[in-house]
């Protein structure tokens, strides 16, 4: 079971590890968004550089709560709770 908090308007937040392509974990609080339930992670572009990991879309319309929006799309490493995700 993966255990999290709640933030101050209610918001669910839990700990991952993001895995950089040289394979060094980077632990972070990640926010549950029951409206992004096709899978994808939102991360801040500013760590993408960081992380080493490849592009593999650009300019992807998605509706998000704020309306639609186009995103990047990356291929990493995601480890939730000990198990990892590609």
């Amino acid at each position: 079971m993966i255990s999290g908090r709640f933030g101050d308007i209610g918001e669910l937040f839990f700990e991952i590890d993001l895995i950089t392509a040289e394979g060094e974990a980077f632990q972070v609080d990640a926010l549950l968004d029951t409206g992004f339930t096709t899978g994808w992670l939102a991360v801040n572009s500013q760590d993408i550089d960081g992380l080493g990991w490849l592009v593999i879309e650009r300019n992807r319309a998605m509706r998000t709560a704020q309306g639609q929006d186009v995103f990047d799309l990356y291929q990493g490493t995601v480890s939730l709770d000990g198990v990892e995700y590609r």
